[in-house]
């Protein structure tokens, strides 16, 4: 049975395999646990969201004065929008959460790493568009 964290207030969500995962909805505060919509990190929240969603999870490391994070924001949405519910889509501005972009040895933005299981299986630094976003996701989960 897959866990997924709430997307508004990251309760540990356990979803029955019989359930369809793009209409489950949170247990605690009802909301979808999916909505196409890339999810705005804190630094606790990318813990939780890291460590215990069981499906994939790729972040995007941006930050709000950089020009090919903004470029590259509606193309990661709409990777999110084509891959969701199979991959949780995140993103973490790096002004605001020094503390896990040095921890994860974040030297350029925009930096992708997708995660599995609280571990990177991949990074890419660099815009992209959605297609290609959508095709390293599924390149590097495969690989993981």
């Amino acid at each position: 049975m897959p866990e997924i964290v709430c997307p508004a207030c990251a309760a540990v969500n356990r979803v029955p395999a019989e359930r369809p995962m793009a209409a489950a909805r949170c247990g605690k505060c009802h909301v979808p646990l999916f909505t196409g919509e890339p999810l705005a990190l804190d630094g606790a929240g990318f813990e939780r969201h890291v460590a215990r969603n069981s499906i994939p999870v790729v972040v995007d490391f941006w930050a709000d004065w950089c020009g090919p994070c903004k470029m590259m924001a509606p193309e990661f949405r709409k990777a999110a929008q084509a891959l969701e519910p199979a991959v949780r889509f995140a993103k973490l501005d790096t002004e605001a959460a020094p503390a896990q972009s040095a921890a994860h040895g974040i030297r350029s933005i925009p930096t992708m790493i997708l995660f599995r299981d609280g571990r990177e299986l991949a990074r890419q630094s660099g815009a992209m568009p959605a297609g290609q976003i959508v095709q390293w996701v599924k390149d590097a989960s495969r690989g993981g």
